[in-house]
C-alpha cells in the first residue's frame, strides 16, 4: 500500500491542488486509491451538513468513497489554527486516533495521500503539532512550496524539520502562486540544487487552481 503525507511552506499554498493531483497521478496505476485531510479547519453549511472545500477536493479526486469519519476525522468550523479552532469547539485532538482513522482507511485502499494542516508545525494542540501526526503517521512526505518573497528560507527550513523527524522527503512541488514574483526560475533552481528531493511538479499560477489541468509526477520509488 502506497502512502504519503502532503505538507507545505506555509497555509494557502496548493497542498489541496497538489494532494488531488497526486491521487489523479496515482489513479493512473492503481484503481482504489483516497485522499484523507485528518484535522480541517473552516468550514461552511449546506444542506443540513458542515462541509469543508479541502476535504470535497479530496473526495472527489479519490476513486472509492469512504466514511466521512476516516477521510476527515477532525473538522472545525473556525479557520484559524487547529489547536486554536479545537478549543473554541470543546474537541481534543487525539494523535492516536488519527492513525487509527489512517490505518482503517489504507485497509480499504491501495494507496492513501494524506493532506496536513497548514504548515509542517502547526499546532493541533497545546503539546502536538502536525510534525508530531506526521512522525506517528511515518510516511514519506511530498512538500508543496507556495512561490512568493520568503519561500526559500520556509522551504530549506521545512525539509529540515522534515529530516529531523526522521521521515523521506519523496519529492516537492513548486506552485507559482504569486504571478508577480520575480525571478521566479533561480528560486526554484535554487531549490533544486538544495532540497534532497525531486522536483515532482511545476504547477503555474491558476485563477482556478484544477487538479486535473497540472502535471504531476510520482516518486521514482513509487513508478
Amino acid at each position: 500500500m502506497i502512502g504519503c503525507f502532503v505538507t507545505g511552506t506555509d497555509t494557502g499554498v496548493g497542498k489541496t491542488l497538489a494532494a488531488s493531483a497526486l491521487l489523479h497521478a496515482l489513479a493512473r496505476r492503481h484503481a482504489r486509491v483516497v485522499g484523507m485531510k485528518p484535522v480541517a479547519a473552516g468550514c461552511d453549511r449546506a444542506g443540513g451538513v458542515w462541509t469543508n472545500e479541502d476535504v470535497l477536493a479530496l473526495r472527489a479526486a479519490s476513486t472509492i468513497e469512504a466514511p466521512p469519519e476516516l477521510q476527515n476525522p477532525i473538522l472545525l468550523a473556525d479557520a484559524v489554527s487547529p489547536h486554536i479552532a479545537a478549543e473554541r469547539a470543546g474537541v481534543g485532538i487525539d494523535i492516536g486516533h488519527l492513525v487509527a482513522c489512517y490505518c482503517a482507511l489504507s485497509r480499504r485502499a491501495e494507496a492513501v495521500v494524506v493532506e496536513g494542516a497548514g504548515g509542517f508545525h502547526v499546532p493541533l494542540s497545546r503539546e502536538t503539532t502536525g510534525a508530531d501526526l506526521a512522525q506517528a503517521l511515518a510516511l514519506p512526505v511530498v512538500l508543496v512550496v507556495g512561490l512568493r518573497l520568503g519561500c526559500l528560507s520556509h522551504a530549506l527550513l521545512t525539509a529540515d524539520a522534515i529530516r529531523a523527524r526522521g521521515l523521506k522527503l519523496a519529492g516537492w512541488v513548486a506552485n507559482r502562486i504569486d504571478a508577480e514574483m520575480q525571478a521566479q526560475e533561480d528560486n526554484i533552481a535554487l531549490l533544486r540544487h538544495k532540497l534532497p528531493a525531486p522536483l515532482l511538479g511545476d504547477f503555474p499560477h491558476l485563477s482556478r487552481p484544477d487538479a486535473r489541468s497540472v502535471t504531476l509526477l510520482l516518486p521514482p520509488e513509487w513508478t
